[in-house]
């Protein structure tokens, strides 16, 4: 489930070049922008039927993060 969570979001970031890691900082990638936010957002709804609210969304840093919400849900 990690390594489809993984090209997931390479996909949403349309990273090509590069592996992500579960401890890089999403928002620290030169791709993170508005649009990508709403696009992880909507990849999670669609892939993982996880809806996350913003203020929830605001308290997560790594990859990880992202991942342990999809793994509770």
């Amino acid at each position: 489930m990690k390594e489809q969570f993984l090209k997931n979001l390479k996909d949403v970031f349309e990273i090509e070049d590069r592996e992500l890691a579960m401890d890089d900082k999403f928002r620290e990638y030169p791709e993170w922008d508005s649009l990508a936010y709403l696009s992880v957002i909507a990849m999670l709804d669609e892939e993982y039927d996880c809806q996350i609210e913003e203020a929830e969304f605001k308290k997560l840093i790594t990859v990880s993060d992202l991942f342990n919400v999809i793994s509770k849900k």
